[in-house]
């Protein structure tokens, strides 16, 4: 057995134990079983990750055992090992490791922990078969693998309605998405008579041209079959048009949305493009829709995060963005930075998660910004932490040193979105603006929550906390740390930009200066050892590890054919206009100035640019009004179609006359029945009398 090996079944053993065992070994067995087959795990990952960085490693195929075989159709199951499966191995299990650890801190009062560490062990193992897949069937059980154990994850406190529903609309989502990425493996069996991802690959330029019947008309094969495959990808990274389940899901354990909405699930659609991106070099139509998606997603994303007040949601929406970000560096060609920015977001990303979580532990769950304030001074491990990540994601550095690690990826997709030409121009145009709010909500994220006045009296939350503490004793010790309770007094529409009190803010009643008493509290070592980890990527990782993913020499040799790697572009991408290069700093500039001016030197002036652009602001804070148009669109008509087979169909014509109708028959025939059972013998002598009579009077007729 190999270290492939044990990565990525270990995970899965660990789950297995955990999940069947539950508590019958109390709750710290499966916690210890778990996070020491991650840490075991995570271990094993680097040590393959290094010598492809050293270049002392090969890829290679580890052969598992035969999986199906079915005429001349022979999946075996094996697991891919080259530089793109190393990379997704290191941030797969570093961050869940890191997040099972957090979890001992942050689930401690749960009474379902072994459930809560098995559905993480589990969605661990799912996501590293993704990412080891050799052929497309056993990337597509990874690929549901992966959605079955976010379906468990964001749904784990089913108790809750609001959980269950964004455990459902995940699902739904990730189904329309997934019945895109079926055809595309399909008509991809179809067309090259294999599944083999080498051999799809090494065949896919051949097919460049063609053309093949979809639907009602003949189009290019390679692009139906890229579209088709992008579809999934859509789904399952939360772009534009199936991104509505994602900010749903931060109704999750915080430990979930940094383990899949930061580092792993999500990031699967970026992975899939680039392993087959191959393919998708054959054409140039879907290259351009990948742009043009990632593009608008991540402009899209951005400007929602401008108003949301849940401080959860504003780093959901990030992903969102950011994501877009990696998928518009695959559609110019520049694979290596979109998988760059990939491996960095995984650290500054699940670092502002679970930043996030430990703020609401502070906060007694409030996660409502507007009662924030002041927290620097309360949770200063957790305040520098929340920094680092800040200045990773805004992309923090000065030009010819050095800077953050979001300063290395995503300037670098910036300039090969301009370096590839006037396809990428649009692109580069919409990530600068989007790279500006990301600076603009990013700051405002840490001085609504970390600077200015406390305005923790007019949380419910902590009301109940400081009640609990003056009626029962210490609210240290009465509240339970495992709990995000998202749920506000002020619907959806009522909500404003996280400003201070306002006349036209339905909500601002509620947002008072004061602590009302309470003290909030830094987390437990345990889930500050993974903030400080997680910091450290933050910090270095872009500095310390560009080189191999996009420098044009080292890039070759790094990623040796395991996605598709234009030397040229990267080269070109040094050699754009020093403006270009300088860009994303700037735009950050502006985006930390106006922050600052907006919420802390002026702090009405966020009040006042909502009431000015009322409109404006509703349709963002309404996000588009997509959940809106879907549920007018599909939910609706869905609703009334299943109620219509439910009444008329079911109860109506087949409850009706099927066994509803048999049984009124039935019934029916007995009340008949009844009344000829009268109870008198010369009223049965009368009717044998009759029957014999019947019986010689047919015996002599015949």
């Amino acid at each position: 057995m190999s270290a492939i090996h044990i990565v990525v079944f270990l995970p899965l053993l660990a789950s297995i134990v955990a999940g069947l065992s539950n508590r019958a070994f109390g709750i710290a067995v499966p916690k210890i079983i778990t996070t020491a087959g991650l840490l075991v795990a995570a271990a094993l990952s680097w040590s393959i990750f290094i010598p492809f960085l050293t270049g002392a490693a090969q890829a290679n195929v580890a052969p598992v055992s035969t999986w199906i075989l079915s005429g001349g159709m022979d999946i075996a199951w094996e697991l891919r090992v080259d530089a793109l499966t190393a990379v997704m191995l290191v941030v797969i299990t570093s961050v869940s490791a890191l997040v099972h650890l957090y979890s001992w801190g942050y689930m401690s009062e749960d009474p379902d922990q072994p459930r809560f560490f098995a559905y993480l062990s589990l969605f661990t193992f799912a996501m590293l078969m993704l990412v080891t897949a050799n052929n497309l069937v056993q990337m597509f059980f990874g690929w549901e693998g992966v959605g079955l154990a976010s379906y468990l994850l964001i749904g784990f406190w089913f108790r809750k309605p609001s959980a269950n529903a964004a455990a459902i609309k995940a699902f739904v989502v990730n189904r329309v998405g997934d019945l895109g990425f079926m055809l595309g493996i399909f008509g991809t069996y179809l067309v090259f008579g294999t599944i083999s991802i080498p051999a799809i690959l090494e065949a896919a330029p051949s097919m460049a041209g063609s053309t093949i019947g979809f639907l009602w008309f003949r189009a290019d094969t390679m692009t139906v079959l890229c579209l088709l495959l992008f579809v999934g990808a859509m789904g399952k990274s939360a772009q534009l048009g199936l991104h509505t389940w994602l900010p749903d899901a931060m109704e999750g354990p915080t430990p979930v949305s940094a383990l899949i909405h930061a580092a792993t699930m999500v990031t699967a659609g970026v992975f899939m493009v680039c392993r087959l991106s191959p393919m998708f070099e054959t054409s140039p139509t879907a290259l351009a829709v990948v742009t043009a998606v990632g593009a608008a997603t991540c402009l899209f994303a951005a400007t929602i995060g401008l108003v949301q007040t849940d401080i959860k949601r504003v780093i959901a929406y990030s992903t969102c963005s950011q994501l877009g970000y990696m998928f518009f560096a695959a559609g110019v060609g520049a694979y290596g930075a979109a998988m760059f920015h990939l491996f960095t977001h995984a650290f500054f990303k699940a670092l502002l998660f679970l930043g996030a979580g430990s703020v609401i532990h502070a906060m007694h769950h409030e996660q409502d910004m507007r009662f924030y304030g002041g927290l620097r001074k309360h949770i200063p491990l957790t305040f520098w932490a929340m920094m680092a990540g800040t200045l990773a994601i805004t992309g923090v550095g000065i030009y010819g040193v050095g800077g953050f690690a979001g300063y290395h990826s995503k300037d670098a997709i910036l300039e090969a979105a301009w370096a590839s030409g006037p396809n990428g121009y649009g692109a580069f145009y919409v990530g600068t603006f989007a790279a500006l709010l990301t600076s603009f909500y990013s700051w405002r994220l840490m001085f609504l929550t970390f600077f200015g006045a406390p305005r923790w009296a007019g949380s419910e939350h902590i009301q109940h906390a400081v009640h609990d503490a003056h009626g029962h004793g210490d609210h240290h010790e009465t509240h339970g740390h495992g709990h995000d309770d998202g749920s506000h007094p002020a619907p959806p529409a009522a909500e404003d930009s996280g400003h201070a009190p306002s006349t036209h803010d339905a909500h601002a009643s509620d947002v008072v200066e004061g602590t009302a008493g309470y003290h909030p509290h830094e987390s437990p070592i345990v889930m500050l050892i993974p903030l400080i980890v997680l910091t450290v990527g933050a910090v270095a990782a872009g500095y310390v590890f560009h080189r191999w993913f996009i420098e044009p020499e080292a890039g070759e040799t790094f990623w040796k054919g395991s996605l598709f790697f234009n030397e040229h572009l990267m080269h070109a991408m040094h050699e754009v206009p020093l403006l270009v290069k300088l860009a994303a700093t700037i735009v950050m500039l502006i985006g930390l100035v106006s922050a600052l001016y907006v919420y802390i030197i002026r702090p009405g002036t966020a009040a006042a640019i909502a009431d000015t652009f009322r409109v404006l602001h509703r349709f963002l804070l309404r996000k588009w009004y997509f959940d809106e148009l879907y549920h007018l669109l599909f939910v609706r008509p869905a609703f009334a179609l299943g109620r219509f087979f439910w009444k008329r169909g079911d109860e109506q014509t087949i409850n009706r006359f099927g066994p509803d109708g048999s049984a009124t028959l039935v019934g029916l025939s007995s009340r008949v029945a009844v009344k000829m059972q009268t109870g008198y013998l010369y009223t049965y002598a009368f009717v044998m009398l009759i029957g014999l009579t019947a019986a010689v009077t047919w015996a002599i007729a015949s």
